[in-house]
């Protein structure tokens, strides 16, 4: 079949799949909030890393943080799909400050060029962020920028839907017009930054994410992270006071 053909019959796979978003919030198909690099041609069909980060002091101040961040990418054509799960807590005294859970999933399909389409389904649960839980899923269009040995680009944005499960009222169902990039800068054989955010704005709110990241590889498989994550909620619940949460971590990646 002839390779137009493929991107039609895509383009039409997607139409069908932004008009069933409710259903994919009961499957949670597809990954995160940001647009990923296109995978480089000797990339292997099935890939994935593991990302660590654990402090523990005792004495005069008990208290505990744990960070975990798994990422799965698989290869099939034109397709890469990814799932990505993520978890943050904090104890002081006993006591738990900060309990974050992430399970994601993302579809990307390349066209002729630097275009691709792509869709995701994302679903968190953030304790002392006001809501229960948010389900999310969004589809659109991406171009890659800029795509060479040092520098890669991305930027996509497309609508999407948002179920807000809040603790005393009643849930929300919101329309998201999303808009992200991917930026990364590969100044050595041995170390990169990454930059990544997003934009989803909503009649009730804008929620803004940022991750900096910088990587160091200790071998062919093991990495040192360091990263600074920002997540901003322009009208959080109201049993909410703080708009932005920051987070900053130093990490071991594993990647196979």
């Amino acid at each position: 079949m002839p390779k137009p053909r493929r991107d039609v019959v895509a383009i039409v796979r997607w139409i069908l799949l932004l008009a069933c978003w409710p259903l994919w919030l009961t499957a949670a198909y597809a990954n995160p909030f940001y647009g990923p690099p296109p995978p480089p041609d000797d990339a292997p069909v099935f890939s994935g890393d593991v990302e660590l980060g654990f402090t523990h002091l005792s004495g005069n101040t008990n208290s505990q943080t744990l960070i975990g961040k798994t990422l799965l990418t698989w290869l099939t054509g034109n397709f890469t799909y990814s799932l990505r799960g993520e978890v943050r807590n904090v104890t002081k005294d006993d006591e738990t400050s900060a309990e974050q859970y992430l399970v994601s999933g993302r579809e990307r399909y390349e066209l002729d060029g630097p275009h691709y389409l792509f869709g995701f389904a994302r679903w968190e649960k953030d304790r002392f962020a006001g809501y229960d839980q948010q389900l999310s899923a969004i589809g659109g269009y991406g171009r890659q920028i800029l795509s060479n040995d040092t520098h890669t680009l991305s930027l996509e944005a497309g609508p999407g839907y948002r179920h807000d499960r809040l603790r005393e009222y009643d849930d929300e169902r919101l329309m998201v017009t999303y808009t992200a990039l991917d930026y990364r800068w590969k100044f050595s054989d041995y170390a990169d930054i990454q930059q990544e955010m997003s934009v989803e704005y909503t009649d009730q709110n804008t929620t803004s994410r940022s991750l900096t990241a910088l990587t160091a590889r200790l071998n062919s498989k093991l990495s040192l992270r360091l990263s600074h994550e920002i997540k901003h909620n322009s009208q959080p619940p109201d049993d909410t006071n703080v708009r932005t949460d920051t987070t900053t971590s130093a990490s071991l990646l594993y990647r196979w």
